[in-house]
Parts: C-alpha cells; structure tokens; sequence
C-alpha cells in the first residue's frame, strides 16, 4: 500500500496556490493508495476557506481520501463547517490495513487533547484488528518535534495517549501540525510528523513537502519536497543530527 500524507495546507492568507498546483501534479502522477490530509486545511476556519480547500483537494486523484482537523480548522465555529464539508470518517479498512482518525483539535485553542474517552475507545476498536497493520492519524503530534523551540503544544494528554497507542500495538501514526518534517522510533511505533504542504510559514530551510510511505512487510516513510528531492526520513534525521553537531563547533 502506498499512503500519501499532506498536511497544514492552510488555505487563507498564507496558502500558496502556485506550490499547491504542484503537488497536486506529483500526487496524482504517484497515484496513492490512500491520501491522509492531517489537519489545518484552513487557516481561520471560515466557510470561504472551506470552499476554495474542498475544491483543490477534490482535484487530488485519490479515491480514499482520509481528513483529520486541526486548531485552525476549529476557529470561528469551523468544526461544524469541516464535518459539512468533509464528512470525515472514524475507521477505513485497507487490504490488511486499518487506519483511524482521532481528534485533537478544539474549538478556538491551538493545544491539542485526545480525552479519556476517546482514548478507551481507540483501545477497544484497535484490539478488534489484531491481524491487520494499525495506523493512527492526528493533527497535534504526541512527541515534541526537534528544532522547535519550547513545545507546550503536544496534545495535553500525550502520556496516556503514547501508552495507548503502544499496548495497542499500533504500527504507524502520523501527525501535522508544527510545519516541521521528522520521524520517531518508540518501543516498535513510528511516529511521521509531516512538513507544511503549501503554507509560506515553513521552519528553517526546510521547504513546503509531503511525506510518502510504503506499507509492506515494512514501513518506509520518505519526504518529498514539492519539486524537489525525495529523501528517505532516516537520511533527513541523520543529516539533521550532523548539521547540529557542526552548528555546536
């Protein structure tokens, strides 16, 4: 299965349309399996910027298409307007796949929180597809993000949330959020954290990207900067490492 992941598109004043027409080539050209969009589709959640983000993601070729919101999504009452205009989905079976959406977003706060109870009900539905691989999507990411300054922004209940997902034996999760592209490795879990698809609040030198991952026997997960270079994460990671070492002489 090939899974693309896109997020923080943040359609409004900082969406870059022109970097936005060109994923959408590349995208259509890999021809993904599943598309996961993890959140912040919007900028301030208004119905405008609904209408102009469901329209260019419907010229993504992709007939699984998976939403999570993010906090800007929820700003101005747009909650109700990400249901009406995306119709997200809880659980999507995918050969011998599962993939669930878990929401961390909250009405006019930019922390996330996943919450007792949505938690119990994640552990009761992955302990249902115990044969299958187990991918969790989020907006908030669950492990601070390297080269982001002070993170008071994980989702406010990430313990409970990691020992969730890791007695669950989940495979894959996969978080937006802090425009910033990395991969963790926890106790047999991935964690991918995705870059910015199309805002021009990129961090540092990175530039605007989606992620690209393969599911086989494996997971590999590559970042694919939008007409750029694809590079493999565990290369972006060590790069990273060594570019901080050499920051330090």
């Amino acid at each position: 299965m090939r899974l693309v992941q896109i997020s923080d598109i943040h359609c409004g004043p900082q969406f870059q349309r022109s970097i936005f027409d060109k994923a959408v080539e590349e995208i259509n050209s890999i021809k993904p399996d599943v598309l996961i969009i993890t959140g912040d589709l919007t900028e301030n959640g208004i119905i405008s910027e609904y209408d102009d983000v469901k329209r260019n993601l419907d010229r993504i070729e992709c007939e699984n298409k998976v939403y999570c919101s993010g906090n800007h999504d929820y700003k101005s009452t747009g909650y109700l307007l990400f249901k009406r205009f995306f119709e997200p989905k809880r659980i999507i079976e995918f050969n011998d796949s599962i993939i669930v959406t878990v929401s961390t977003a909250r009405p006019d706060r930019d922390e996330g929180e996943i919450g007792y109870r949505q938690l119990v009900w994640l552990q009761r539905t992955l302990s249902k597809y115990k044969n299958k691989k187990k991918i969790v999507a989020m907006h908030h990411h669950v492990i601070p993000v390297p080269d982001t300054g002070t993170d008071t922004i994980t989702v406010l209940d990430a313990g409970d949330a990691l020992r969730t997902l890791i007695y669950s034996n989940v495979d894959l999760v996969l978080c937006g959020h802090r425009h910033r592209p990395w991969i963790w490795r926890l106790e047999g879990l991935i964690v991918v954290h995705a870059g910015t698809l199309s805002s021009e609040r990129t961090r540092g030198f990175f530039a605007n990207s989606y992620n690209i991952i393969h599911i086989d026997d494996k997971i590999k997960a590559s970042l694919k900067v939008v007409g750029g270079e694809l590079i493999d994460f565990e290369d972006l990671r060590r790069r990273a490492f060594e570019e901080s070492v050499m920051l330090e002489d």
